[in-house]
């Protein structure tokens, strides 16, 4: 396993034969990816910090989903991947969609994870306030906000069964940079829906039946827009699906990736 740094994002890479890139979403890191792992090998995972999150630097103008697209698929490049495999989370599910209607010919498959096309507009207020908190707040404001997410977005059985699976996810959240988070919040607050309808590529969508940010009913409507796609709902699970049921996530991907292959 290797840590680089490509073109200020910090990207882990490590295995060799056809590529899989992971994107993670608002909060996360490359290690949203680490409980996926051991069904990944035999491929080359490429994991990526997107810009402000994680070990990646901050940016000095505001962010955007566009944004975040062209930075994975310049670290695609540099990396010499002319098509791969992506799997997502949450925000990281939307650059997704965008990377597969913008450069078709780079994206083999969909593995999205608490997917969403983008945020409902009554959310939209929400996640701008909660940039103005990281912004202005600093670290005791992701401590709250961390604490927040754990409450709201993690299953009743994750909080009461699991701790290291919130203490995961808490942790997740505290260690980004106050000022990236903001800005990441920013790009998921004016994040807009890919044209999904034109995704060609085999698409697995993962769900928790406790997933307030992707519920069941807004996924069942994607998988509907979504020609190739697939849908499957893990029971006692939030929106941290690779942390709250990393077992059942791994037995689908590693279906998937078999029948995608």
């Amino acid at each position: 396993m290797a840590t680089q740094i490509i073109t200020n994002l910090a990207v882990e890479v490590e295995g060799e034969g056809a590529a899989i890139v992971c994107v993670h979403g608002l909060g996360g890191s490359s290690n949203t990816w680490t409980p996926l792992l051991p069904v990944m090998q035999g491929y080359r995972v490429v994991r990526i910090d997107l810009p402000g999150s994680g070990r990646s630097a901050n940016t000095d103008s505001a962010l955007s989903i566009a944004q975040m697209v062209e930075a994975v698929a310049t670290v695609c490049q540099h990396l010499g991947i002319a098509s791969a495999h992506f799997i997502g989370h949450s925000m990281g599910t939307i650059v997704c969609q965008h990377l597969a209607t913008r450069h078709p010919k780079l994206v083999l498959s969909l593995a999205l994870f608490g997917p969403l096309t983008c945020p409902p507009d009554a959310a939209r207020p929400h996640i701008i306030a909660r940039a103005a908190k990281a912004g202005s707040g600093g670290l005791p404001a992701m401590q709250e906000i961390a604490d927040t997410i754990v409450a709201a977005a993690t299953s009743q059985e994750t909080r009461a069964e699991q701790p290291a699976a919130v203490a995961l996810v808490r942790e997740s959240v505290m260690r980004q940079s106050p000022q990236g988070y903001a800005q990441s919040c920013l790009a998921l607050a004016s994040a807009q829906s890919a044209a999904i309808e034109r995704i060609e590529v085999p698409t697995l969508l993962v769900t928790g039946d406790q997933d307030g940010v992707a519920p069941v009913k807004a996924v069942q409507e994607m998988a509907a827009r979504i020609p190739s796609s697939r849908m499957v709902v893990l029971a006692g699970c939030g929106h941290w699906p690779t942390f709250e049921k990393p077992a059942h996530c791994g037995a689908e991907l590693n279906s998937f990736l078999r029948m995608a292959a």
